[in-house]
């Protein structure tokens, strides 16, 4: 019983394992052929988008082959159209050519007809010309002979006597025309210059300031003056010593007076003494601290002056010496003119001279601006402004152009180059022109005293006129023993001896003036 009993739990479960086998199976295969239904479902869907895109894609690139396409035709239209138009231009240019060719033609084909008409003429002139001057040639033989005859002389000496006849006549004539050249050049020369001078001159417009020994200093009230003065004198003696430079208080109603040589003390001592009067206290220890305090505050306003001039010229490259120097000559003055100012003017004027002389002006400018250097220091050491200007321009960085420039220019040492001379020109030019210089009632009246004692010392001397400020001297002679030959010699003598003895800016004219009589008597 047993035994069939597990036989048939075993058949049972052989059963039942086969037939979960097979239901495995049948699942399996049902999935599989879900799957494979889902698969080609998403295969159909997947190919049908590829081809709508593919679609979408082949509609697109139709489109921008039909845009692409478009475009080159419009561009082609274009450059057709450019084309043909070029195309016409050169053919229309091509015609015009061919017009022109064949109005060049005609023209030629006129011309050589004239030529050809014009050189039988001439071939037909030059026979009748040959037969001409062979019977021209026998007839000059003819005469020469009888000439040879008539004259006694053979036809070489007569050239001779022709060539010995025309040579003189040529040098004559060309001695005229030397002659006549040399006066018309001198005469432009004289017009050029003048010229020159003259626009130099108008195109130049500084001002001139003047300056005195003095200085005045203006004061609130007149009790400043007491305490200027100070107990016992003190603070006016303190503010004396320190400065070099003597305070002159007097009567004149609120102001004090500064008097000294040096111009630059004298600066100096105005500014010190208007910041005392404006801070208040005076007393020996603050008078020192604020002259230190203006000489430091004086070396800034020169060194200023001379940095504007030096802007205003268009100068650079000056060594901090120089333009140290140059900003001294703000204080210095001569015969009243302010010597910056003076410097300023001659490198205007020499500017403008070299520039219509065909000169470099930038050097004619630098040199007329440094010609006076020395003025800033012949105060204090031995040697004319010239020299030392020259001494401390050389010592400087200056080159020997301008060395030379500003110690020539006064005819101290022999130019080099032809800057001296225009520094010299603008230099006179700048001091001698109206109003620019001044000198003392006793100066002028001696230097007008002068001229008339040297003209009356010569022989034959009726009366000496002096006129135009002593700029011009008219002589008045004595016909019966000067004659106009000694008239003329006497002028010379005068301005000579002038240039001799006196010193004067610019030149002066002399005049001689001769009267002609003429006495008969009836008898």
């Amino acid at each position: 019983m047993s035994t069939v009993f597990i036989f048939i739990a075993l058949a049972a479960a052989g059963a039942a394992f086969i037939g979960g086998f097979y239901w495995r199976v049948a699942v399996d295969r049902k999935y599989k052929r879900e799957q494979e239904a889902q698969a080609k479902w998403e295969a159909e869907r997947i190919l049908k988008e590829a081809k709508n895109e593919a679609e979408i894609q082949k509609k697109t690139a139709i489109l921008e082959a039909k845009d692409e396409w478009f475009k080159a035709k419009t561009e082609f239209e274009k450059d057709a159209a450019k084309t043909r138009e070029t195309i016409r231009q050169e053919q229309q240019r091509i015609k015009d050519a061919d017009l022109d060719v064949r109005k060049q033609q005609e023209l030629i084909n006129k011309r050589e007809s004239e030529f050809n008409a014009r050189e039988n003429f001439l071939n037909s002139k030059e026979k009748t010309l040959r037969t001409k001057d062979n019977e021209l040639t026998r007839l000059i033989a003819q005469q020469n002979d009888r000439l040879e005859k008539i004259s006694q002389m053979t036809q070489e000496d007569a050239r001779k006597m022709l060539l010995q006849n025309l040579e003189g006549q040529v040098r004559y004539e060309a001695a005229q025309m030397i002659k006549d050249i040399k006066d018309q050049a001198k005469a432009d020369a004289e017009k050029e210059a003048k010229e020159i001078i003259i626009q130099s001159i108008q195109r130049c417009a500084a001002d001139t300031t003047v300056e005195s020994t003095v200085s005045v200093v203006h004061l609130p009230n007149d009790e400043m003056k007491g305490r200027i003065i100070g107990r016992e004198g003190r603070n006016i003696r303190s503010f004396e010593e320190a400065t070099g430079i003597d305070v002159i208080v007097d009567d004149t109603p609120e102001a004090v007076i500064l008097s000294g040589f040096d111009p630059i003390r004298r600066e100096i001592a105005r500014l010190a003494l208007e910041k005392l009067i404006t801070d208040g206290r005076i007393h020996p220890g603050r008078i020192e601290e604020l002259i230190k305090k203006s000489e430091k505050e004086l070396e800034k306003i020169m060194k200023e002056a001379a940095e504007e001039v030096m802007f205003e010229l268009d100068v650079h490259g000056l060594r901090p010496k120089i333009v140290e120097m140059l900003g001294r000559l703000k204080y210095r003055t001569s015969y009243g003119q302010n010597v910056l100012q003076h410097s300023k003017e001659v490198a205007i004027l020499a500017g403008l001279m070299a520039s219509e002389l065909g000169l470099d002006p930038k050097v004619a400018i630098r040199a007329g601006l440094l010609h006076d250097i020395g003025k800033s220091i012949d105060r204090e050491t031995e040697g004319t402004h010239s020299e030392l200007g020259a001494e401390l321009a050389s010592k400087n960085g200056e080159n020997e152009i301008i060395s030379n420039a500003i110690a020539a220019h006064h005819e101290d040492v022999p130019p080099i180059s032809m800057y001296p001379i225009l520094i010299q020109a603008a230099d006179t030019i700048s001091s001698t022109r109206p109003g620019v210089r001044r000198e003392t009632l006793t100066n002028y009246v001696n230097r007008l005293t002068n001229l008339e004692d040297i003209a009356d010392s010569f022989r034959g001397v009726q009366k000496t006129y002096v006129i135009q400020a002593g700029r011009e001297i008219r002589v008045m002679v004595e016909p019966e023993v000067i004659n106009d030959a000694q008239a003329q010699e006497l002028a010379g003598q005068i301005s000579q001896k002038i240039q001799d003895e006196m010193e004067y800016p610019g030149q002066i004219k002399v005049t001689i003036i001769r009267e002609m009589r003429f006495t008969e008597f009836a008898k």
